[in-house]
């Protein structure tokens, strides 16, 4: 399977709960979450798309570890069926 596919798999779980999983792009910050999860009720975290058996690049760790650190929810997503947990975690906050 490739990251294409966990990653539309992602959008489409996020549409069904009524929110939005837009790409993101930050131009002179390299390394950053490929979705921003926007969920119902003010609801955000952060996803790290990547195909089966991947792991982020060094720079990518870096980033996700940076947003953590500022209380962001940060997730890397490899396997679609990861998709409902992470859902759940970032409407519990």
């Amino acid at each position: 399977m490739r990251e294409k596919t966990v990653e539309q798999k992602l959008v489409a779980a996020v549409k069904k709960t009524g929110g939005i999983c837009p790409k993101w792009v930050s131009p002179g910050f390299d390394g950053m979450p490929d979705r921003i999860v926007l969920l119902p009720g003010a609801k955000i975290g952060f996803v790290e798309v990547k195909a089966p058996g991947k792991k982020p690049r060094p720079l990518q760790v870096s980033r996700l570890t940076l947003l953590r650190k500022l209380g962001f929810k940060v997730y890397v997503l490899d396997e679609p069926d990861q998709i409902g947990g992470i859902l759940d975690e970032i409407r519990s906050t």
